[in-house]
């Protein structure tokens, strides 16, 4: 209607219509010029919101590197087009021109301006769909590690299956993976070490920069948000672990799967109690502490005495007090050096061995012994002044607390039992077996149980059987003395020597393993039978017995047919039997050892002893929970401690190499409890294990037995992914435990923290643990 009250409809103008026109015209171009000014600030103002969330650390890093590239183009158009627009405006608005041009001027004005309030319109739905997919992928992850973090274990065939090439497969994406290319500066200005030493390049490589998050300058709305919601997050978190202090009978000697009375009630005779019953559901709760508990003793006044309050049991110390095993003196629990064989002191009866069959070479030849029996294992505890390692091993028997106490004083030692089951080590790995007085009826059931020693006894390997019938001539002594006689000649044993000490008025028959299989192909009957060539030595997790013999590998190219070097050489030394394999890492194996080696070296020697706020006087006992070729253990050799290496049942068999170096472990699933008393390591040590466990196990769970196992004060290692991480970090929190150092970046993690003193004061009965 506009239109018809300013024209003609013939097209003659009216006397008034210029002038009319002009004004209309200034006017329109005056209003279109401040809103194309306003407007052109709007859009870095938009910008800068749009900007901030690239600061959002619960994004995915893919989403994040795919959001800056999409920013980056749409920055540069729009500030492209503000730049035109700005130009536009002022050229309208200074020049004057005839009504053609203006009228041509205006139409490009509204064109511009509705090609800027398309991509204004398009900015907005893109950040609304964009917010929409960061909340989805958030929620995504949070679901995946809640889900992660309550999956119960799944069958073990499957896990090993799943995770047989996880560590290939772990360092293909860790290659794949790239770091961001705008990195916020503020992650690396917060410190000026650098972590090469920490995380050093190569197998493995993680983190290459020490690195701690810290808020810019000036802080946004979306970044202070996000900081509130995850410190409300975390305090939910923390609430809802809801830890409970472990009501069972056994108090603060608990042992989840060898004090599960629920089973043992039912079991014909109570001698099967030695034996491994894991609960169904492992324990969430925490095990308690002895009245009076204090830190241990230093190493090596801890090998004489340790506080009674630590391990208040004075059963052994009655019955054994005379054979100088343990006594009672004031606050403390002594230890003499004695034992049932060597009333006179250890050291005199590993002098005495030795004399009796000097090929045994203490500290040389000989390096990793298994003591079976091992009473309060003061053989192992002086054996260290030989250079000589030894696993000692009991089961938890009416010797109260005997392991329990060689823990406490520093000694290697382990709950185990000679039963129906293969020990959890290796075949062919210990250079020497021995046995004083060590109870076990050897010449039984077709000499079931020798020939489990003979599988982890070395090709050329010693067995020293120091008992009553190598020197008592009474009925039963003889009689025992005979059968294994016959025994160990069937199974091509050689009895190198037999010799009496005639201070403690002992004696000990030596014998040797073959190193062919001579023998064994002459014997007139093929009694103990050989072993199935499908049976494979090394399987020994859950693996039953049978009374037969592995034969002897007598190809020079593989494990077992020569002995390793002689130590210290053979620590850092790869077997030569490694050049036909590939590494775990993916490439040769003898390359990947050699990384490995040197890769733990830098770590242990730049950070761990200098850089992590660890009292390495009070460390004596540590674990390695997954140790690839035992190169943590090696790093630390020139230090007063011992390492138990384990390698996890679905993780590469890398264990026997382990022995190779004169090192000791043990397989295990940290999906079940270990076989060990509450607070006996100073140390623990996990190494991409927790991401590995979160497929099958109950990350809760699996926190519960680090805590039961770890002393108070005692310091936890855990180095892995950020996902991994964070979720470790709350659970430790909540526990009241100290995180010390923290250093993570490209979503690798690493965590030192001390356990605390604190107990929860709701407590959880454990049903099967009630007798």
């Amino acid at each position: 209607m506009a239109m018809g009250k300013y024209s003609r409809v013939d097209g003659k103008k009216s006397s008034s219509y210029g002038l009319t026109v002009t004004i209309v015209l200034v006017i329109f171009l005056c209003l279109v010029g401040a809103w194309m000014f306003t407007s052109s600030w709007s859009a870095p103002a938009d910008s800068v919101d749009y900007s901030s969330s690239d600061t959002a650390k619960d994004v995915e890093p893919v989403t994040k590197n795919d959001l800056r590239k999409d920013e980056g183009d749409r920055d540069q158009k729009n500030f492209s087009d503000e730049k035109n627009e700005e130009k536009e405006a002022v050229t309208e608005n200074n020049e004057v021109k005839n009504e053609t041009e203006k009228s041509a001027e205006g139409n490009q004005v509204d064109e511009s301006s509705g090609e800027t309030t398309e991509a204004v319109e398009e900015k907005k739905e893109f950040d609304d769909s964009n917010g929409e997919k960061e909340k989805k992928n958030v929620k995504e992850v949070e679901s995946e590690s809640d889900e992660a973090s309550q999956k119960e274990k799944t069958q073990l065939e499957e896990s090993i299956e799943e995770n047989k090439s996880e560590d290939g497969s772990g360092n293909e994406e860790k290659s794949e993976e790239k770091p961001e290319e705008n990195a916020s500066e503020t992650e690396e200005i917060s410190t000026e070490k650098s972590n090469k030493d920490v995380f050093p390049a190569g197998d493995q490589a993680e983190i290459t920069k020490e690195s701690s998050t810290r808020d810019g300058a000036w802080s946004t709305q979306l970044v202070e948000s996000q900081n509130e919601k995850k410190v409300q997050e975390s305090s939910k978190d923390q609430n809802s672990y809801g830890w409970k202090t472990c009501n069972v009978t056994a108090g603060p000697d608990y042992i989840p799967c060898l004090d599960n009375w629920q089973v043992i009630k039912k079991l014909p005779t109570t001698m099967h109690y030695e034996r491994r019953h894991c609960p169904e559901e492992s324990p969430h709760c925490l095990v308690s502490l002895p009245d009076g508990y204090k830190r241990s003793i230093k190493w090596p006044k801890s090998r004489e005495k340790i506080w009674y309050n630590n391990v208040p049991h004075t059963k052994l110390a009655e019955i054994k007090g005379h054979q100088n095993w343990v006594k009672m003196s004031g606050e403390h629990l002594t230890f003499p050096g004695g034992g049932t064989q060597f009333k006179n002191g250890a050291l005199h009866y590993i002098d005495f061995i030795q004399q009796s069959h000097p090929p045994i070479a203490w500290g040389n030849r000989t390096r990793v012994i298994l003591d079976v029996g091992c009473g309060v294992a003061s053989f192992g505890g002086f054996l260290f002044e030989r250079d000589v390692l030894a696993l000692s091993f009991a089961p938890k028997d009416e010797h109260e607390a005997q392991v329990q106490f060689a823990l406490e004083r520093g000694i290697p030692a382990m709950l185990n039992v000679m039963g129906t089951k293969r020990l959890p080590f290796p075949g062919s790995v210990f250079d020497l077996i021995h046995c004083a007085r060590c109870r076990v009826p050897w010449h039984i059931e077709g000499g079931k149980l020798l020939l489990e020693l003979n599988r982890a006894l070395r090709p050329g390997g010693f067995f020293v059987w120091s008992a009553t019938p190598v020197y008592r001539k009474n009925e039963e002594d003889s009689g025992i003395w005979k059968a294994m006689s016959e025994l160990t000649k069937a199974m091509c044993w050689k009895l190198v020597t037999i010799k009496k000490d005639k201070l403690n008025e002992v004696g000990a028959a030596i014998y040797q393993k073959p190193t062919s299989n001579k023998c064994y192909n002459k014997r007139p009957q093929n009694e103990p039978p050989l072993c199935k060539d499908s049976d494979d030595q090394n399987a020994a997790w859950n693996v039953p017995l049978e009374a037969c013999m592995h034969k002897v590998t007598e190809d020079s190219s593989k494990r077992g047919a020569v002995w390793p070097n002689m130590w210290p050489e053979r620590l850092e030394t790869a077997p030569e039997w490694l050049d036909s394999k590939e590494g775990v890492y993916g490439k040769p194996a003898q390359e990947d050892f050699t990384a490995d080696q040197e890769k733990w070296k830098t770590i242990v020697s730049k950070s761990y002893l200098n850089g992590m706020e660890i009292d390495w006087s009070n460390v004596r006992n540590v674990m390695d929970m997954r140790a690839v070729y035992g190169g943590f253990a090696a790093a630390l050799k020139d230090l007063k401690l011992w390492v138990m290496n384990v390698v996890p049942v679905d993780a590469p068999d890398t264990l026997p190499i382990i022995y190779e170096r004169g090192l000791f472990g043990i397989y295990h699933d940290w999906c079940e409890s270990f076989n060990t008393y509450p607070r006996t390591y100073d140390l623990l040590h996990a190494d991409h294990l927790f991401s590995t466990l979160r497929k099958r196990c109950n990350l809760v769970s699996v926190m519960a037995e680090v805590d039961r196992i770890l002393r108070p004060q005692g310091t936890f290692i855990i180095r892995d992914d950020m996902e991994t991480i964070g979720e470790v970090e709350k659970m430790v929190k909540s526990m009241k435990w100290n995180v010390k150092v923290t250093q993570s970046k490209d979503n690798e993690g690493l965590l030192s923290i001390q356990k605390s003193w604190w107990r929860p004061a709701e407590t959880e009965t454990i049903k099967s643990a009630i007798a």
